[in-house]
């Protein structure tokens, strides 16, 4: 079903995380775990240096496989996969056919924002990526296809929470750069 005048060509996409969201979550990251190994070397702990860079590692290839969500729009429907390597546990490969679409149903967040969830004819819900790099397009994609009004679907984050995250993680690199520094002269 459309209700909008989008072309076929312009209902067909593939959209990835958000590169601000992706790059401050990376970023967080990185800014709370650098100066962990200086400071394991420094006060000469107990834990080896092996297993504490493995588990950074490992923390990275967990976030990465987090944040290589894929959500594509066909003619068939939404299709959300993650990389091939990522386990079910972490990223959940989903679709849902146009034509199985019931309703988008809200529910809040534990912090005062709102969800929205894809519900198709069984009632079995799937979690709108919000996200994503395109987010409105993909919403009017939504709406051509299912004839849904989606007007009162908004993104869980605004850009700008992003941007002021960014700008804390740019200040905790700062502070990391001096305790490696510090670190290394002594």
């Amino acid at each position: 079903m459309r209700t909008t005048g989008l072309p076929d060509q312009q209902l067909e996409a593939t959209f990835k995380i958000s590169p601000l969201v992706r790059y401050t979550l990376l970023g967080l990251l990185a800014s709370l775990v650098v100066p962990v190994p200086f400071l394991l070397v420094r006060q000469g702990a107990p834990v080896p240096l092996p297993l504490v860079l493995g588990g950074i590692a490992s923390g990275f290839i967990l976030l990465g496989g987090a944040l290589s969500q894929r959500v594509q729009t066909d003619s068939a429907g939404i299709t959300v996969r993650y990389a091939p390597w990522v386990p079910q546990a972490i990223g959940h490969n989903w679709h849902l056919s146009w034509s199985d679409f019931r309703e988008i149903r809200s529910s809040p967040t534990s912090q005062g924002g709102r969800v929205h969830y894809l519900v198709n004819q069984q009632g079995d819900r799937f979690l709108l990526p919000m996200r994503i790099a395109g987010f409105a397009r993909f919403l009017r994609i939504i709406e051509a296809r299912t004839g849904l009004d989606t007007a009162r679907v908004k993104p869980l984050a605004q850009p700008w929470m992003y941007l002021t995250l960014l700008v804390c993680v740019l200040l905790l690199l700062g502070v990391d750069l001096f305790v490696v520094v510090a670190a290394l002269k002594q």
